[in-house]
């Protein structure tokens, strides 16, 4: 296991042996690269199209023992699983007032010392034209690097790109972390 000195980092050997399991009984993931030893990032993780694609990553954070947040629609926060979705790193989003969540969320990288933030930069599972560009703003407002995981369902990989830093050429930004991601095979392919 790689040792980090800035990365937040949770859990113990019996977590990690847990979460290796747990990706092993899902078709036998493997990470491929490893995450920037930051205190503060955005990761985009796509393609996003099932369901699967959340415990595949939950069973990867146990596994190299990382402590990630992500952003989650607020409906799904609802006994019994809130307080697992809480413990799991899970912040409730309400998406239907999008306005001001890029100005919550740079607020509270400035108020922690460590925030790893994992989100669908799809916003959902369907297939979407356009993804939402509200992570770049959030990386930019907060000024911190996005670094961009794609999951491969053909390869059972998940694949950790290098940091990239967004400025004010949000699209520029937008393309690179595409470029990383798209090259991965979805779950259903035909919704991504």
């Amino acid at each position: 296991m790689h040792r980090y000195n800035n990365f937040p980092m949770r859990g113990n050997s019996f977590s990690r042996a847990f979460g290796r399991l747990g990706m092993w009984l899902l078709g036998g993931w493997k990470v491929v690269g490893q995450m920037p030893d930051i205190k503060k990032a955005i990761v985009p993780v796509a393609p996003h199209t099932s369901n699967w694609d959340f415990f595949i990553g939950v069973f990867a954070m146990l596994a190299l023992g990382l402590k990630l947040s992500f952003l989650g629609k607020k409906e799904i926060f609802v006994f019994p699983v809130r307080r697992l979705l809480t413990w799991l790193g899970g912040v409730p989003v309400n998406r239907a007032s999008a306005h001001g969540v890029v100005a919550d969320i740079a607020k509270q990288f400035n108020e922690r010392e460590q925030l790893i933030l994992a989100l669908s930069p799809e916003g959902t599972r369907s297939k979407v034209e356009h993804w939402r560009t509200g992570f770049l703003h959030m990386a930019r407002a907060a000024k911190v690097p996005v670094v961009p995981v794609a999951l491969d369902f053909a390869k059972r990989e998940i694949q950790i790109g290098q940091p990239i830093e967004i400025d004010d050429d949000i699209e520029k930004g937008l393309k690179e972390v595409q470029a990383f991601t798209r090259q991965a095979q979805a779950k259903y392919p035909e919704k991504a």
